[in-house]
């Protein structure tokens, strides 16, 4: 049997790019015999963003409520916080010390701000912190200090893992082979989600729908999607952002009817009535759901708390092998 971990970072609202892009496939995957699953709410990583308490509690019981509602069923599903995990933190500081500095500055995420910096004539470590800096190799601990074998990603997430392999084969150069060194998994059916505007959806474009919201905010979200100038009865473009969402819903047979309409000339406004109704009415019974954990947070708590309990049994193994191997047991 494989294992898979996943984390999801609190920084905002889960919106349905994170739904079908992350969530989705993560709990199909949890449904297979052939896995073990590790799934956290990587609480730490997101103190890289975050500006207050307040935002914390908010966002983090926000994506743990998100992910039951979403059918994430604990009893098959290792689900934790990653703050609970305090071996996760020792490893993180053992991996440090065989991470090469060069290796952090080509990270993607600190080098897109470096060169954002220099084109804005600011010292090119402006608003650089440390949890930053080193976040992947907190990410590395993350999936060592459970021999993940697999790490659900998107290609624009991939180098994370080849970060983590890099670490864990220079360690096991060093000490011997203690850590296994993980693998991306890569859905090649999961394409780029888009968002209200064409672009990749994104809490840094602005541009996403908001899954939890309740229905109004919804149909606000659908009816703002970008469209062109084409009125109702000329032939639409069937790689337009409106067809590319409605796809999303419902079946493969109910895709084509509503692609043949926009090829015979539905008008906009009809066109986003059709995908608000068929997106309303996959995502209300988790809606239901959702609301009922944010209602009930203790619940949350144990169900975490309970995860946290089974992590940590496979966690305590792998830390005193790793400490083993260093000379500290």
């Amino acid at each position: 049997m494989k294992r898979v971990l996943t984390g999801i970072k609190p920084t905002g609202y889960a919106h349905i790019g994170n739904y079908f892009g992350a969530i989705k496939p993560a709990i199909e995957l949890s449904k297979r015999e052939d896995y073990e699953c590790f799934y956290f709410i990587a609480d730490y990583h997101a103190l890289t963003t975050l500006n207050s308490k307040a935002e914390m509690k908010e966002y983090f019981y926000n994506i743990a409520c998100t992910w039951l509602a979403c059918g994430l069923d604990p009893k098959k599903v290792v689900f934790y916080r990653q703050s609970d995990i305090k071996e996760d933190f020792e490893l993180n500081w053992i991996l440090c010390n065989v991470t090469p500095k060069g290796l952090m500055n080509r990270a993607h995420a600190y080098k897109a701000l470096v060169e954002k910096n220099e084109a804005n004539g600011l010292d090119r470590d402006d608003k650089v912190n440390m949890g930053l800096y080193n976040y992947p190799i907190l990410m590395s601990a993350d999936i060592m200090l459970f021999d993940a074998d697999y790490v659900p990603v998107g290609l624009d997430q991939k180098q994370h893992i080849e970060i983590a392999r890099d670490i864990a084969h220079n360690f096991n150069i060093k000490y011997g082979e203690t850590l296994k060194e993980p693998m991306e998994y890569i859905d090649k059916n999961n394409n780029t989600l888009v968002g209200l505007d064409g672009r990749k959806m994104s809490k840094s474009y602005n541009n996403t729908i908001r899954l939890f919201g309740d229905e109004n905010e919804l149909k606000k979200a659908i009816f703002r999607v970008v469209t062109d100038s084409r009125l109702p009865g000329e032939p639409k473009d069937a790689d337009c952002t409106v067809n590319k969402l409605y796809k999303l819903f419902v079946s493969e047979s109910k895709a084509k009817e509503f692609e043949e309409d926009l090829l015979k000339g539905l008008g906009w406004g009809d066109a986003k009535k059709q995908l608000f109704e068929v997106a309303n009415r996959y995502i209300s019974p988790m809606r239901e759901k959702f609301n009922y954990y944010m209602a009930h947070k203790k619940e949350v708590d144990a169900i975490l708390d309970e995860g946290a309990e089974k992590a940590r049994v496979v966690a305590r193994k792998v830390l005193k092998r790793v400490r083993k191997a260093i000379g500290a047991e």
